[in-house]
């Protein structure tokens, strides 16, 4: 068994935890990094960066679709779909090996197996066999093993027809039919996927409209489109059991009135969220606190064990790549001693890679209302953007959401070409406490989409000349 010290071990490479490694390592910290699988987690192997490459093929072949209405007679076109998938794949490959590079410029060490935790300062490391091959003592210890697909009752994944987004990913050919079960951001950008690529889909969503944590009018405008598109829509069902039947799935749904159908397909993409990997790695032993499936930490992402942390989507929502990262680093600057500020979980933006793309950050109108926020709405579409119409991109608009009484930028919501580039703006705006007449005053670049971020805040007061 090979031994090792170090002042910091990360468990898990994830977004949160590679990027937590090389911030100590940045640090002066000598720093270990466990991982059992491929370095980059989930996202850079499995979700994130991947699937992007998957949705841009999608994006080109809804272009291709489309080429005469830009000046091209390109006959039929004809898909590859291993080349797609194999694009994505080497995507993914290429972050991988760049985390494996970096890991080397900061002098992170990779010990790959399963770790455990033996007590609060100590981390043993086994096999695939359960052989304990590598013992590490450290100063301290961030848990960062992220999550997996949310498994529910009735909902029999067997990854054949049932499927995960894993499965999605690695699709050997198109499905002619699809149900979606869920309609998040994984539901509607894999719906919007396949649709693409000539699936006929169907999302089914419990709740009563799509990616249901937006805005409601920003989820109207989703169904719109994709209605558009050719997908059906079953808003307001519950799914009650999904299995394979023969060569197909049988998916049993009930309506808000307790009537029960069966709909039939291919396949069926098993998509209402996430759990984290909280067994096997000795949270218990160690005495960790554990609620309703999460590790519960502070703001500084302690967790009630001293020495022992927990980052990402382990420690609970929301389960983004990019908050993870910001926690792996508040989590080690806070170790090295820095003076580090809590995250503000309010102003962490949310985005959805689907076409039209959605991207949200702060209240929505809802939320703030019921906040009892007097405000005002500033809403801009982008059938008035010259940029959006020289694009041949149109649908959708950017919505914020102002404080009435002072300016203040309470949230903003966006669906269209682009808006998850646009949000970042507002995302700073808000860190600095910018006013909605601050967006109105800065000059944007003309042609650009970012002009309807300005142009919302102005036709909240009236004062838009485009709108």
């Amino acid at each position: 068994m090979n031994t090792h010290t170090a002042d910091v071990v990360v468990l898990g490479s994830g977004p949160g935890g590679y990027v937590a490694a090389i911030r100590a390592a940045q640090l002066g910290m000598k720093t270990i990094c466990v991982e059992r699988d491929r370095l980059g987690g989930v996202c850079l192997n499995w979700g994130c960066i991947p699937s992007k490459a998957l949705l841009k093929s999608a994006e080109y072949k809804q272009f291709l679709d489309h080429a005469p209405d830009y000046g091209f007679s390109l006959g039929d076109v004809a898909v590859d779909f291993a080349k797609v998938i194999a694009r994505s794949r080497a995507v993914a490959d290429r972050m991988n090996n760049g985390v494996a590079f970096l890991f080397k410029k900061y002098k992170v060490q990779h010990v790959k197996g399963n770790g455990r935790l033996r007590d609060a300062r100590t981390l043993d490391v086994s096999d695939a066999n359960g052989t304990v091959t590598d013992r590490i003592t450290a100063k301290h210890i961030i848990v960062a093993t992220g999550a997996r697909t949310r498994m529910i009752p009735g909902i029999e994944v067997d990854r054949k027809r049932v499927w995960t987004s894993t499965e999605a990913m690695l699709a050997e050919s198109i499905p002619q039919t699809m149900i979606v079960i869920g309609s998040g951001a994984i539901g509607v950008e894999f719906a919007y996927f396949y649709n693409a690529f000539g699936t006929k889909v169907t999302i089914v969503e419990m709740m009563p409209m799509l990616v249901p944590n937006e805005d409601e009018e920003i989820a109207k405008e989703l169904e719109r489109s994709f209605k558009k598109q050719g997908m059906t829509i079953r808003t307001g069902t519950k799914v009650v059991s999904a299995k394979t039947v023969g060569d197909g799935v049988e998916v049993v749904v009930e309506d808000s009135s307790g009537k029960r159908e069966t709909l039939h397909a291919d396949v069926a993409l098993n998509a209402v969220g996430v759990q984290g990997n909280v067994e096997n790695i000795g949270l218990e032993e160690v005495g960790v606190t554990v609620e309703r499936g999460w590790i519960k930490v502070d703001s500084y992402m302690r967790t009630n064990v001293e020495g022992v942390y927990a980052i990402g989507d382990v420690a609970g929502p929301p389960w983004l790549a990019h908050k993870a990262s910001a926690e792996g680093i508040l989590c080690v600057e806070h170790i090295a001693g820095l003076d580090v500020h809590p995250i503000d979980y309010n102003n962490i933006p949310g985005c959805t890679y689907c076409q039209p793309q959605i991207a949200s950050i702060g209240l929505t109108e809802k939320k703030a209302r019921e906040k009892g926020y007097e405000v005002k709405i500033g809403k801009f579409p982008f059938t008035a953007s010259g940029k959006a119409w020289g694009i041949g991109k149109t649908e959708g608009f950017v919505k914020l959401v102002i404080d009435a009484k002072y300016g203040e930028i309470l949230g903003a919501h966006m669906i269209g070409p682009d808006v998850t580039e646009l949000v970042a703006e507002i995302g700073v705006a808000r860190s600095l406490e910018a006013t909605a007449h601050t967006l109105i005053k800065t000059i944007h670049a003309h042609p650009t989409l970012s002009e309807a971020v300005m142009e919302s805040a102005a036709t909240a007061y009236g004062e838009s000349v485009n709108f």
